[in-house]
């Protein structure tokens, strides 16, 4: 299991600096847009990127699997893993590590925007959703770069929240910070969350090489 995370964050350390320079270009054209907009805009980006993490952890850990483990104990463990790999770990993503990251940068107007609290109606709902697509249609082979781009930029409106029109931005900071809040919870939501409940004989590791894995 740790030469699977090594091995995930060195393939996926490509995707996330591409997707960390996608958002410092996106606050520069979107700097100084209202505190408003940027709400809106996370709120866009944070479900999307809750459907696609409970869609792929979900139909992971559905194909690892007991084959003795079927009807309503199947669905409702995965169901579980679903949910927690995906809004837990969005939510860390999203906006704790951003929240993380305006402090430290001293921003002005920075505050936590739970998505799965301030708009529950939302964010459960939709990764519900997903989990029961996923159980239906388990399919893993999903854009990863897709996946890094929505979680940078949900990141992203999250800490353009928190500065305030016209101040002066770390560029820098903020770079760090949107590769950290997707580098490390992407990979484990996808790929080490949904393995860490199931049993060493179902898992079947690929990494480059050796024997196929659904998710590679």
């Amino acid at each position: 299991m740790l030469y699977r995370i090594v091995c995930e964050l060195k393939e996926h350390a490509p995707f996330t600096l591409f997707g960390a320079l996608t958002g410092i270009v996106l606050m520069v054209v979107f700097r100084d847009i209202p505190e408003s907009a940027s709400l809106n805009l996370f709120y866009f980006f944070h479900p999307l990127h809750i459907c696609i993490s409970a869609f792929v952890t979900a139909a992971l850990y559905k194909i690892y699997l007991h084959e003795e483990t079927s009807g309503i104990k199947k669905f409702l463990k995965v169901l579980l893993v679903g949910y927690f790999g995906s809004v837990a770990i969005g939510t860390l993503s999203d906006s704790l590590i951003p929240l993380w990251g305006e402090t430290l940068l001293d921003m002005p107007h920075r505050h936590a925007h739970i998505g799965f609290v301030e708009k529950w109606w939302l964010i459960n709902p939709l990764a519900v959703i997903a989990i029961v697509m996923a159980y239906i249609f388990p399919l893993t082979k999903f854009p990863h770069a897709f996946h890094v781009l929505v979680s940078t930029w949900a990141s992203l409106f999250h800490m353009l929240m928190a500065a305030a029109p016209g101040n002066k931005i770390s560029y820098i900071g903020v770079f760090v910070f949107l590769f950290i809040a997707v580098w490390i919870p992407c990979c484990f939501s996808d790929i080490v969350f949904p393995l860490l409940f199931v049993g060493k004989n179902n898992m079947s590791l690929h990494c480059g090489a050796g024997t196929q894995c659904p998710h590679c």
